[in-house]
């Protein structure tokens, strides 16, 4: 006996409230959290009697899906099954972020969650619509525009009006993007850098990174650690890992702590465990099979602990004389 549960958002958070009501169809809670079930997911299921998913190990039909936990620091991840219109929650304080921000709306997200935010509904409120319907207002047969008719001209101009619709789009898409994620990145990474220049953290860390960051053994020790297949996956959202170490290392090689030699081997380092978190996703983009997906996810994790330290090697002997 399935039961319906209320999700509120968090005290940073973003959407909601969600009310969702499983069917027989729709009996899922996939939890794509790096580090195995979050609490958040385990309270849905519990409370809801869904049968609970690692989207990390095992794969799932969207028509099966009730809801979806995700820990998106605010990339793509969090508007991918939006786009989908399939019930999500991010545990993490994020709204309208990434290249999906347009399909993260408040009826189908909500962010920031904890455990107490979940509770038991009566079920009175409307659930939002699961299955992706196209968003396309009925028209009367009678309003159908008719053959298009004319001479070239007209034929050309609504060509060239087409064309100019398009790029325009593209120019107001580029410029939300740019203000939503690359200006607070850039303003995140210089008060970073100011932090490090100020405090003296970066003396402290130049003791403790250098000895590895500036030696090819010690950046194959930086990268065999960063992608291994339990780590990977909670090192992954957001970047923020390797968006933090590079900058200290960025720091460190201008104040002449480690060569400059070692910056291109030290970006490969730092960056094994780039998109391991969304290996589950992008698959269910790709529209792989259930048994692709479980297969699939904990193969690529195992192959980052071969390709990540040879992409350190290939770097260490390209950059040879770069600098």
């Amino acid at each position: 006996m399935f039961k319906t549960v209320r999700i509120d958002r968090g005290p940073a958070g973003f959407g909601g409230p969600l009310v969702i009501t499983p069917t027989e169809q729709r009996n899922k809670v996939v939890c794509v959290t790096g580090g195995g079930f979050h609490p958040v997911a385990l309270k849905l299921a519990e409370l809801t009697g869904c049968e609970l998913v690692d989207g990390f190990k095992t794969g799932c039909p969207d028509d099966q899906i009730a809801v979806v936990v995700v820990d998106c620091g605010g990339t793509a991840r969090c508007g991918v099954y939006p786009k989908k219109r399939i019930p999500t929650i991010n545990v993490m304080p994020v709204g309208k972020s990434g290249p999906l921000a347009q399909y993260i709306t408040e009826d189908i997200y909500v962010s920031d969650v904890k455990v107490e935010n979940i509770s038991l509904s009566d079920g009175s409120a409307p659930a939002p619509a699961p299955s992706a319907a196209p968003a396309q207002a009925a028209r009367p047969a009678a309003a159908t525009a008719p053959a298009e008719k004319g001479n070239f001209l007209a034929r050309f101009g609504k060509a060239a009006g087409k064309v100019v619709g398009i790029f325009f789009q593209a120019g107001r898409n580029t410029i939300d993007i740019t203000i939503k994620s690359i200006l607070p990145f850039m303003a995140f990474v210089s008060m970073i850098i100011g932090i490090i220049l100020e405090s003296g953290i970066g003396n402290i860390i130049a003791n403790f990174v250098s000895p590895y960051a500036g030696s090819l053994p010690g950046l194959l020790v930086i990268s065999v650690i960063c992608s291994l297949p339990i780590l990977s996956p909670m090192l992954g959202p957001g970047a923020v890992i390797a968006q933090v170490v590079g900058v200290l290392l960025g720091v460190e090689i201008g104040a002449g702590h480690i060569p400059p030699s070692y910056a291109l081997p030290a970006l490969f380092a730092i960056n094994p465990q780039v998109g391991c978190d969304f290996l589950p996703v992008g698959l269910s983009l790709a529209e792989a099979e259930p048994q692709t997906i479980e297969i699939g996810v904990p193969t690529i994790l195992m192959t980052r602990l071969v390709t990540g330290p040879l992409s350190v090697v290939i770097a260490y002997f390209m950059g040879i004389g770069l600098f």
